[in-house]
């Protein structure tokens, strides 16, 4: 007959002793209802959004915070709803052990703002359509013309560099887009215009400028430029 070792008994009865308190308290936890919600915000500080549109979000449907177990959250249901909006390019949302139900958020980045007869909005960074928020309005180039599906990218593009340069961003207030798929830009301190042409060779348009400018700062007669030509990439045409 094989002897009973109680030191394996011990074990095995508090091994048994722990697996009864973690379930007990896994389940006391998750039949517990929350507290409150914590929302952040991550990234640039514009508030296109406030705490309480994003509050609504994540308890839409409930009444209040404090209705919601934590056993009925599903957290993946949460962040797809909020991804889903049109200013919020990403979310995650998590409960705490103390009742919390937080949210991060990351806006989208506009980049530029059109204005035509049919309506106003943003272009986010990846280029689609933003709404413009009654909290917030964005600093971006204004644009007037038709953003469509042909030049799209090459516009995204063209914004996309206007947002990540500091001189770029400082200067470029607006633009135009023409018939021909030319885009003619204002700048903020000169009264000159700046034919782009279209949304290529982007990079090097946007050097040459750079170079230009740099340049004709020394030059007294800058304030006399009616137009400053981008479309030939290996030189800079100016008009007085």
């Amino acid at each position: 007959m094989r002897k009973i070792k109680w030191t394996d008994v011990r074990l095995v009865l508090m091994l048994g002793v722990l697996i009864f308190l973690y379930s007990f308290s896994e389940k006391r936890n998750e039949s517990r209802k929350l507290v409150k919600t914590e929302v952040k915000f991550a990234g640039e500080n514009m508030p296109f959004l406030t705490d309480e549109m994003v509050n609504n979000l994540l308890i839409q449907n409930s009444g209040s915070v404090t209705s919601i177990r934590k056993e009925k959250l599903d957290l993946n249901r949460l962040e797809r709803e909020l991804d889903s909006h049109q200013m919020i390019a990403d979310a995650q949302v998590y409960a705490t052990v103390d009742g919390t139900l937080k949210a991060l958020v990351t806006q989208k980045t506009p980049i530029a703002r059109v204005s035509n007869e049919r309506s106003s909005y943003y272009i986010d960074y990846e280029g689609n359509k933003m709404p413009l928020s009654d909290h917030f309005s964005a600093r971006v180039p204004l644009v007037f013309g038709e953003i469509n599906n042909e030049n799209r990218k090459g516009l995204t593009e063209v914004f996309q560099n206007i947002h990540d340069d500091d001189f770029l961003k400082k200067n470029i207030t607006g633009a135009k887009i023409l018939e021909s798929g030319s885009v003619l830009m204002t700048n903020r301190n000169y009264n000159y215009e700046i034919l782009f042409g279209k949304p290529i060779n982007v990079d090097k348009k946007f050097n040459n400028y750079k170079a230009f400018f740099q340049h004709a700062m020394k030059d007294t007669l800058i304030g006399e430029y009616k137009m400053i030509n981008l479309k030939f990439t290996q030189q800079v045409v100016c008009t007085k």
